[in-house]
């Protein structure tokens, strides 16, 4: 598929309306981000949920991580290919419905349980979610004017945030037990009593799941009645022959790496918060108020995307990048060198600074790409698979030199950011006029 490059100075590939004319739209897709940030940010109560029940160390409970941002490796291209078959509309139901599938799934690996059941759920989860992320994404950078995409792009990842913002109080309602026993605890139980002790713990998983499977059907619903304006420019033109190749466009290759990293820290940070918040040198608190905590993490990036949405109208996208990245680095450094409640908010105002970090890099990545902007997008939302493989990494560190010093992983990803906010991010035109 091929559409038009946000980073564009020209009014060609643009839509011939004017930007208020896709208010309508705009705001029915902006739901799908809203939903696929909520599901994703679930995903960081069921790392302290299932880690005593199934008796799980750092590295293979981040396998939830692995399994949920490894489908978007896997399903990226072939969600490319479903939008060039039956176009963006469609392509957001069948995401909206293969996610519906995967959240009825959490039933049976409850009822077993089963954490490779779990896996298998949250998998077919993130298949629905890459679909709509690699339909959804374009989709709002071409559904107004090039120069405000960047802008356009962070405000509908705010109502992403805000999902990211308000699960972590529903899974800490919900599926975080008001009083968890301890690992030894656990251990200490007859094997029935363990079995039936895993049963009851498992089971808080499916009714918050049904339910927000059977959202998710409405919505498909919803979505495939109204009637989403056609982007002819944004389509895949069959036996269009480009004289390019993405290979050539260094803003692309550092972009996707910039996307790996970003997610990667991202996940990693919101990913360990509740065991982090737990220690009795940070915060030593209980798991359900733990994750109210994590809230404000998540919280903090819907404040910054709808702040960055109007800065980035008036900044430069990469002048801004750089900024939230020196923060967020020097955030995350603070937090691992103290303890107490200043290690606990150093880390999460990490997540204000994470912001505008996803649609900046998107959008600078995919710069003056031209007709190979679609081949672009899909390399970007490939690039989120570092979701899958920077947790585990950081969770394999922590069993090794403890929760506390391995958010160093973090900082590394923070600081290639900034390399890629002044200079990776440069597209040919500046890369040429240089030389």
């Amino acid at each position: 598929m091929a559409i038009a490059s946000p980073g564009s100075n020209t009014t060609a590939t643009a839509p011939e309306s004017s930007s208020g004319s896709y208010g309508a739209p705009l705001a029915v897709v902006t739901t799908l981000f809203f939903m696929w940030g909520f599901l994703t940010c679930l995903n960081d109560i069921l790392v302290p949920h299932l880690k005593p029940i199934f008796d799980l160390n750092y590295t293979r409970i981040m396998l939830i991580q692995s399994a949920f941002f490894g489908a978007y490796f896997l399903f990226s291209i072939p969600s490319a290919k479903i939008i060039d078959w039956i176009g963006y509309q469609r392509s957001m139901v069948v995401g909206l419905l293969t996610m519906g599938a995967g959240a009825f799934l959490f039933v049976p690996a409850a009822s077993v349980p089963s954490y490779p059941l779990f896996l298998m759920a949250l998998i077919v989860l993130a298949a629905g979610i890459t679909c709509l992320q690699v339909a959804a994404n374009p989709y709002v950078t071409v559904l107004g004017k090039p120069q405000t995409a960047s802008s356009r792009l962070n405000l509908t990842q705010a109502f992403n945030s805000l999902g990211t913002f308000l699960a972590p109080f529903f899974g800490g309602l919900l599926i975080l037990s008001a009083a968890p026993k301890s690992m030894d605890e656990i251990r200490a139980l007859a094997p029935d009593a363990l079995q039936a002790y895993r049963l009851h713990e498992a089971a808080t998983v499916k009714t918050p799941y049904v339910g927000l499977g059977i959202a998710l059907v409405l919505l498909a619903i919803a979505i495939g009645s109204f009637k989403l304006p056609k982007i002819p420019h944004a389509q895949h033109q069959i036996g269009e022959k480009v004289n390019d190749s993405i290979w050539n466009h260094p803003n692309l290759i550092f972009g996707a790496i910039g996307i790996f990293v970003y997610v990667g820290a991202e996940v990693s940070i919101g990913s360990f918060l509740v065991n982090y918040f737990s220690q009795p040198d940070i915060g030593g608190l209980t798991e359900k108020v733990a994750a109210s905590f994590v809230a404000f993490y998540w919280g903090g990036a819907m404040v910054g995307r709808f702040i960055g949405s109007g800065l980035l109208q008036k900044m430069k996208t990469g002048h801004l990048l750089g900024i939230c990245a020196v923060c967020a680095a020097a955030l995350v450094g603070i937090s691992m060198l103290t303890t107490g409640h200043f290690a606990m908010y150093s880390i999460i105002l990490v997540g204000f600074f994470n912001s505008i970090m996803f649609p900046s890099i998107f959008t600078l990545g995919v710069a003056e790409l031209g007709p190979l902007t679609g081949d672009g997008s899909g390399i970007m939302i490939m690039a989120i698979v570092g979701g899958a493989l920077i947790p585990l990494a950081q969770g394999a560190i922590a069993d090794r030199v403890g929760i506390h010093h391995a958010f160093f992983l973090p900082v590394i990803c923070y600081l290639y950011i900034l390399f890629f906010a002044l200079s990776g991010s440069k597209p040919n035109s500046e890369r040429h006029a240089r030389t």
